[in-house]
């Protein structure tokens, strides 16, 4: 059964990884899916994909750390849905550098991106949300919104707040029919990772040995879990933090 028959879902950062596999989740339970992302190529793929298997997608250009560029995104929502049902705030980028390397501009960066954006979203569709009385948001965040990590000041700091964002909106909009939670994954096998790894930026086997499991995530691991709460199944979850790590930040030995 598609539990979310019928949904009309907003999806930032389709285009590759853990984005890619929750559109393609989000479709298969049988949500339309419009995906924000400043890559349009590689989202058109994404949903290339979901036509594939007899899903509905489309791509919308906007750039999440812009709030006129998501305004004028959930504009052209309005006009071709009329309402809007669930939003996944997946856009993000890494930021792995030592707390004195870090200037100005790449602070920015990353804080628009992975906070500024993550609110910005939100924030146009709590709007909608709010207004109808009804509505599920799930914000990815990180196991490091839970633990700290060092040379990523910038990273930890922005997954952090989108933590205590969720959580405020949460208690916020929850007598108003909307549930507002984060998935915090661990470490995922995704290119960005992989990317990371061969720069000798971390080392993917350490990791592998670090996590409980024994391995890493896939975007799927992930995608399941944001389904997950946004199908009516959740309906008494809001406000939490659910990290999808295989063990890794609960385990405290080593």
């Amino acid at each position: 059964m598609q539990s979310l028959a019928g949904l009309r879902a907003v999806l930032t950062g389709g285009a590759t990884g853990i984005g890619r596999a929750t559109a393609l989740a989000l479709a298969d339970a049988g949500a339309e899916v419009a995906i924000l992302d400043i890559d349009v190529q590689s989202a058109e793929l994404t949903c290339r994909q979901i036509a594939d298997k007899g899903g509905t997608a489309f791509t919308i250009a906007a750039s999440v750390s812009d709030s006129a560029s998501v305004d004028a995104a959930f504009s052209t929502l309005d006009a071709r849905w009329g309402r809007l049902d669930l939003l996944v705030n997946n856009a993000g980028v890494s930021g792995n550098r030592a707390a004195l390397e870090i200037d100005d501009t790449e602070w920015q960066r990353v804080m628009g991106i992975n906070l500024n954006g993550v609110f910005f979203c939100a924030r146009a569709a709590g709007r909608r949300m709010v207004a109808r009385g009804q509505g599920a948001i799930v914000n990815v965040g990180s196991i490091y919104s839970l633990v700290a990590a060092p040379e990523r000041l910038s990273y930890c700091v922005s997954k952090a707040a989108v933590a205590m964002l969720t959580k405020t909106l949460a208690i916020e909009w929850a007598s108003k029919g909307v549930r507002v939670n984060c998935v915090a994954p661990g470490y995922v096998q995704t290119p960005l990772l992989e990317a990371l790894d061969s720069e000798g930026r971390i080392d993917l086997a350490a990791l592998r040995q670090r996590t409980p499991q024994q391995r890493l995530g896939t975007p799927e691991d992930i995608a399941q879990s944001v389904v997950y709460l946004c199908e009516p199944r959740g309906a008494h979850i809001t406000g939490q933090v659910l990290a999808v790590d295989g063990g890794w930040s609960a385990y405290g030995y080593i």
